[in-house]
């Protein structure tokens, strides 16, 4: 599956978070960028690590504009339960069926684990960043930061 790069229109989606409210990029356009986070399992050390240095910086991508979204293929009650032990602000979005991994050319290690990849996609809908590290977590946050401070104000 091909990857999606810096410079490409990121491609729709439409999925229901944790909280049972429906999060579509098209919510977003024209008004704010999106930080989507694909991450592998809720509750593994280096998955929390990563949600938990999101959710510490949250403020910083609000205030520069842009919403932060996690997904894996965990279901909504494995999310909404470590959304709420460690309190992520954030809509965390299951992709069971792995669409939109898919459709991110996100792919799986060894055919076993998904991979780790944050895409930083501005309020038009281009993707700003791509960043894969499967054990930087807290690179995922930092290069987010740096793409999201780079961007104009909404």
């Amino acid at each position: 599956m091909p990857r999606l790069k810096v410079g490409d229109r990121a491609p729709e989606f439409s999925a229901v978070s944790s909280d049972g409210v429906a999060v579509r990029l098209a919510d977003y356009l024209g008004q704010r960028g999106l930080v989507l986070f694909f991450y592998p399992k809720d509750g593994t050390p280096v998955c929390t690590k990563e949600a938990c240095s999101f959710r510490d910086s949250y403020e910083q991508f609000t205030k520069a504009g842009f919403e932060v979204v996690g997904v894996s293929s965990d279901g909504p009650e494995s999310h909404q339960a470590f959304k709420t032990r460690y309190n992520l602000p954030f809509p965390l979005i299951s992709d069971a069926d792995g669409s939109l991994r898919i459709a991110y050319g996100v792919s799986k290690k060894l055919g076993l684990v998904p991979e780790r990849v944050t895409f930083v996609i501005d309020k038009e809908g281009i993707i700003r960043l791509v960043f894969s590290a499967l054990f930087a977590s807290d690179e995922h946050v930092r290069q987010a930061l740096a793409a999201t401070e780079a961007e104009p104000p909404p």
